[in-house]
């Protein structure tokens, strides 16, 4: 008599493709939904929703196509790359889907993009917007990535399990090239979230992939029961049983764990700590590191050969910038004041910027500046810039190496090593009156790390009246009113250039430089002259000369002594008020009209100029411009005295705290930082490979329990549990029904039949076991364990190593034993039901 099944076995290739194709096109739409999100930041525009939706369109379409007609990895590309060129300018550059001849220029700027798109992603300021083709990445991620995903999701073998490493990939692109700051806290109630955007990006992402690999993980299984169905011809029986019922809850118990930690811990953890991203490892600090600091360099400004070269000429329409910025210097070491390094007064890097930087306000004008002999990478700027363009034959290299820092209102131009002759800036800006520096409120910023000079800070208590502003306005008056201009230290047989337009000039010896001991040296002539009873009787207290390198500074070190945040810019004025000061004729800009101002910072975030430059129609007198240098008289020695060498002196631009130089125990400042970091590593790793270390654990504690039982025929027992144990996590399989020497020719081990008697003579016979055999018994254990272990690949080790099947199988009633035929890869299948 013939036996037929209920119903016709349904085969692998009908049953699994639509299933494993619906949930690629699922787990692809999830996770370019979450790369969309975390690319939002970057671009912040609708047009990115455009680029992706069109680029995850067509990559569907390239996949099915792909996949339909079994394309091998090079068709596949050589279509990616059609679609690439064909929809790339009117998604990835959509500025250039005009005329023919801007849209031939987009497909230049789309492939241009390949290549200099990440670059210039992360060296243009946030957000970047549709500016020139810095969407092409973004294009590229959306539509390569998609193509690659899905067409390693819809795989029937393991390859698939590749599509978790594209599609994190994915993600990180907006995580990778976003702000180097996190989101804002989010404050629910009395808890606080912190990086609550990248937290739920980060959670997001963890949790698709974690449940695709869940359905990939179950579509297997299918799999391979469609397969026994269709060899054995037996119907499954198809209800759940409690093994399935504690493996979805122990896997659902383990992600949850997962996210619970990476929700509230590691944001808590990291709320202090810097977001490194690519962006921070680019842009213009080695040019600048390279190039001499313009207040360093001013002096020469004022050479012969250089005080009347044209440097630039400045031309506007709208009302007239007062100023024009070369350099705005921030960072002083006591030694020299610097330009955009870490620790200076703004915060905010050198870096790319858009066609726009801000909307146009009142006061709008267009300036254009057209380069002569200025060839420095410090490019003429003025505040209020909304706008920045590039004219002239090298137009559009000068846009590539533009960076600009917009709380310090500064640019500087790498292109070639800097600015050369018949370069032309345009810049729209919105040109603002200054505050006035009475009216100023200090905002008690922290002590500056370097220290002023003694005899400034005594020179500043002295005269100070009154606070904020108007006490800093006065002293300001009155070191211009108290110093002589001289911007060289000799003067030659004929007059210096630079003095000819300073009428009937008087000239003093000046030395260049602004450490700490220039400034030290300049106040201490002051507070000399005050003293000095020929000062009183003359009038005339005019001691300190120098010009705007070392006033300039004197300021700022005066403004931070009340509480103000100061800096330095080194610019020209186009017009002033004050007699006194230089301003570029007729707009030109030569190198006698370069000037140093000090800027200050009220309370509000403004930024004032206060104009230094001291006056030059009195001069000093004589018995303090011809005082000598104090010297150090040294006595003659006899031959028998010994020569003790006299220590290594401190550098005298070097001023340390006196409370840092009385310290005596270790410092431990960079403790926290380390302690952070380890602490967050910590955490990742724990998130990581926690749950594998509770499993390595559990096996561990359960195999030291077993062994160390209170008799050792419980021993012999228990090593044979642990035997079998390692059999089921090696991939064999144990079906209760079996005796032990069936399970030991099942899986075919050297010593499983030896270790089958052993047990069953331990348990049934009755007989006393001595120590001994226990330990021997076990002995043969470990060895059965590692060939196991060595029978199976490194990966599939690793995989037995932290496997759960042992522990599911534990966990297995007794009742559901006799309905068990196979384990692993199967499901349960019940008793064959046969009729005739």
């Amino acid at each position: 008599m013939s036996r037929r099944t209920d119903a016709a076995p349904r085969t692998p290739a009908r049953g699994g493709a639509f299933a494993r194709v619906a949930a690629g096109l699922v787990f692809g739409a999830a996770v370019a939904a979450l790369a969309l999100a975390a690319a939002w930041p970057v671009y912040r525009t609708p047009w990115l929703a455009v680029t992706a939706g069109g680029a995850v369109l067509a990559a569907i379409l390239i996949a099915a196509v792909s996949a339909r007609r079994g394309w091998t990895g090079w068709p596949t590309a050589a279509v990616v790359a059609g679609a690439f060129l064909l929809l790339g300018v009117p998604l990835a550059v959509p500025t250039r889907t005009g005329d023919p001849a801007s849209f031939a220029r987009g497909l230049a700027e789309l492939a241009s993009g390949v290549v200099t798109g990440p670059k210039d992603l992360v060296t243009v300021d946030l957000p970047v917007g549709v500016y020139r083709n810095l969407l092409v990445p973004a294009f590229l991620v959306f539509l390569v990535g998609i193509v690659v995903l899905l067409r390693l999701a819809w795989r029937a073998d393991h390859a698939a399990y590749a599509a978790v490493p594209v599609a994190i990939g994915m993600v990180s692109f907006g995580l990778l090239f976003g702000a180097a700051t996190v989101s804002d806290p989010l404050r629910v109630g009395s808890v606080v979230l912190y990086a609550p955007v990248e937290t739920a990006i980060g959670a997001g992402t963890l949790l698709t992939c974690l449940l695709w690999l869940a359905w990939r993980g179950h579509d297997e299984r299918e799999r391979a029961l469609a397969r026994a169905v269709a060899g054995s011809g037996v119907r499954p029986y198809r209800r759940s049983s409690g093994v399935d019922r504690r493996r979805t809850a122990l896997g659902a118990g383990m992600i949850i764990t997962a996210l619970a930690a990476a929700v509230a811990v590691v944001p808590f953890a990291a709320r202090g700590a810097e977001r490194d991203v690519l962006r921070e490892a680019a842009g213009p600090e080695l040019a600048m590191s390279r190039a001499v600091s313009p207040l360093v360099d001013y002096r020469s400004l004022f050479a012969d050969d250089r005080a009347r070269a044209e440097l630039f000429t400045v031309s506007f329409q709208g009302p007239a910038p007062e100023r024009v910025r070369l350099a705005t210097l921030d960072e002083y070491d006591g030694s020299v004041f610097r330009s955009g390094t870490e620790g200076a007064a703004a915060d905010a890097r050198f870096v790319r910027v858009p066609a726009m930087l801000d909307a146009r306000g009142a006061g709008a004008a267009d300036v254009e500046i057209r380069i002569a002999e200025w060839s420095e990478i410090w490019m003429p700027t003025v505040a209020g810039a909304t706008s920045v363009g590039f004219d002239g034959p090298r137009a559009s290299a000068l846009a590539d190496g533009f960076y600009y820092n917009r709380d310090a209102a500064a640019g500087v131009q790498t292109a070639g090593g800097g600015l050369a002759p018949g370069d032309v800036v345009r810049i729209e800006a919105s040109v603002i009156a200054d505050p006035a520096l009475q009216t100023l409120v200090a905002p008690e910023a922290p002590a500056s790390a370097v220290p002023a000079p003694e005899a400034l800070r005594t020179w500043t208590d002295r005269h100070a009246k009154g606070t904020d502003g108007a006490a800093l306005a006065d002293l300001v008056d009155l070191l211009r009113e108290r110093g002589y201009l001289s911007h060289a230290l000799t003067a030659g047989e004929e007059p210096a250039v630079w003095t000819r337009s300073l009428g009937d000039y008087a000239f003093q010896p000046s030395a260049a430089g602004h450490s700490l001991a220039r400034i030290q040296t300049m106040f201490t002539r002051l507070l000399e002259r005050e003293t000095d009873p020929r000062a009183a009787a003359t009038g005339s207290y005019v001691a300190a000369v120098g010009d705007d390198e070392q006033f300039a500074t004197a300021v700022a070190l005066i403004a931070r002594e009340l509480g103000f945040p100061a800096r330095v810019v080194v610019g020209v004025r186009l017009h002033s008020d004050d007699p006194g000061l230089t301003v570029c004729e007729d707009a030109v800009c030569s190198g006698e009209d370069v000037a140093a101002w000090t800027e200050v910072q009220s309370a509000d975030g403004a930024w004032a100029p206060i104009d230094v430059t001291p006056q030059h129609e009195v001069s000093p007198a004589l018995d303090v411009t011809e005082q000598r240098d104090p010297e150090n008289v040294t006595d003659v020695r006899p031959d028998a005295v010994e020569e003790v060498v006299p220590p290594e002196p401190l550098q005298e631009d070097t001023v340390r705290r006196d409370d840092e130089t009385a310290a005596t125990g270790p410092d431990l400042a960079w403790l926290w930082p380390v302690l952070r970091i380890a602490g967050i590593l910590s955490l990742a790793l724990l998130v990581l490979i926690g749950p594998f270390a509770v499993v390595l654990a559990a096996k561990a504690s359960r195999r030291r329990s077993r062994r160390r039982a209170p008799t050792p025929a419980a021993r012999v027992a228990g090593g044979w549990d642990e035997y079998v144990d390692a059999a089921v996590d090696a991939g064999r399989e144990a079906p209760r029904r079996l005796t032990r020497h069936e399970l030991a020719a099942s899986f075919g081990t050297a010593h499983g039949g030896l270790l089958a008697v052993e047990a069953d003579r331990a348990v049934f016979s009755g007989s006393v076991l001595a120590a001994e055999d226990a330990a021997a018994f076990w002995r043969v254990v470990e060895g059965e364990r590692r060939a196991l272990a060595r029978s199976r690949g490194f990966w599939r080790r690793i995989a037995m190593t932290v496997s759960l099947r042992s522990f599911i199988r534990q966990l297995a009633p007794s009742g559901t034993a006799k309905r068990l035929a196979e384990r692993g890869k199967r499901r349960a299948i019940g008793l064959a039901r046969t009729s005739p």
